[in-house]
């Protein structure tokens, strides 16, 4: 397969009525209050509109994941410092009608350790009949829970899983909990949350040589496969650009075992490149056994199309996953501010938004990147 050469990040196209800003302009790079009214939505500098929102709906997971957390946790937030179901409910409603939010996605943590999630999901689907709703999750407990979360209104599920081979699994997790994510998977199938797409993290020498293994399970299931490269936002602070098994290096594990191609259809702003999957001498009027994903925020940046804006299980706005600056809303939701006012935050705070990676170009060992304060499961995938 011909290889892949990150080029930067590309031009972004802008809202008709503004020029486009230039990422390594020093004065555009100067946010300043946003010029523009709420009616643009969630706007910023470069004529990027945010439209899916990653809400955190807690910090606390019950995996201790290597490339997340350590093996003994984390401080965890108290329930008085969480977003109550109705603040939930509300920040969801002012996204859509007031800010163009079209998507939604409930993260942690892990949102199944709130036992108010079918509450919550409920309400959210009450005011908005149309709106997508999808939940990223470990699957632990959800055997117990799926029919009621797609009886509540949830659309579909992102499953965590790194590996479907049981050591594999509890090394990487610290936990030998695989059966318990399995049985989740399969409830959340048969309760109808599909498309079901499984995120997998290859971290070298403990899961990488399995990549193919666990694309085949996929495939034999339908599910939609996502790699995802690792990202410097575990606790340990041990990541190292070198350890990051790459999309190039998947896409050549992949290979050994089957042909991929990339997918005909517009990526727009979605994270993952698609690839169309076939067997390795399939020949040329053969069917193509489904599609694989992969994110790659490392080597091939896609942030001049993000189109993400994420709130932290505690009410705090981060434009960008390696935002070193939050914006808090809980101030605003609990000191009696009208809904117009919450907004209008919400958007100043995204119109400061970086260009990539917190700073001014994609790259995480350029000058000027610095990680972010918080580790994954403390900002929401």
């Amino acid at each position: 397969m011909t290889p892949r050469v990150a080029l930067g990040m590309p031009r972004v196209p802008t809202s008709q009525d503004r020029p486009e800003r230039d990422p390594a302009d020093h004065e555009s790079n100067s946010p300043g209050p946003s010029p523009h009214g709420l009616e643009e939505g969630l706007i910023d500098r470069f004529g990027r509109r945010a439209s899916d929102l990653r809400l955190s709906l807690i910090d606390k997971c019950n995996l201790r994941c290597s490339y997340c957390m350590p093996a003994e946790g984390l401080p965890w937030l108290k329930r008085e410092q969480l977003l109550t179901g109705d603040e939930v409910r509300r920040l969801v409603r002012i996204g859509v009608q007031q800010l163009g939010i079209r998507e939604l996605r409930l993260t942690g943590g892990e949102p199944l350790v709130r036992q108010d999630l079918e509450e919550i999901i409920a309400g959210i689907r009450a005011d908005h009949p149309e709106l997508p709703i999808a939940l990223t999750t470990n699957a632990i407990g959800l055997d117990r829970r799926a029919a009621g979360l797609r009886n509540a209104g949830l659309s579909r599920v992102n499953i965590s899983l790194d590996s479907v081979h049981r050591e594999t699994f509890a090394q990487l997790t610290r936990r030998d909990s695989l059966d318990k994510v399995l049985t989740g998977v399969s409830a959340a199938a048969s309760a109808g949350l599909t498309p079901l797409k499984i995120n997998a993290v290859l971290v070298r020498g403990a899961n990488d040589h399995q990549a193919a293994d666990l694309l085949s399970w996929s495939l034999a299931h339908g599910f939609e496969l996502r790699f995802i490269e690792q990202m410097p936002l575990e606790a340990d602070r041990t990541w190292k650009r070198e350890a990051t098994v790459t999309a190039a290096e998947t896409r050549s594990l992949l290979s050994h075992q089957y042909r991929i191609e990339p997918a005909e259809e517009d990526r727009g702003g979605a994270p993952a490149e698609r690839f169309t999957v076939w067997e390795k001498d399939a020949g040329a009027f053969s069917s193509p056994l489904g599609t694989v994903g992969i994110i790659a925020s490392v080597t091939e940046p896609f942030c001049a199309a993000c189109t993400r804006t994420r709130i932290t299980a505690e009410g705090r706005v981060m434009s960008c996953l390696f935002s070193q600056e939050e914006v808090d809303l809980m101030d605003l939701l609990r000191g009696g501010a009208t809904d117009t006012e919450l907004a209008r935050r919400w958007a100043e705070a995204m119109w400061a938004k970086p260009a990539a990676h917190g700073t001014d170009r994609p790259g995480f060992e350029l000058p000027g990147f610095t990680r972010p304060e918080r580790s994954m499961s403390a900002i929401g995938g």
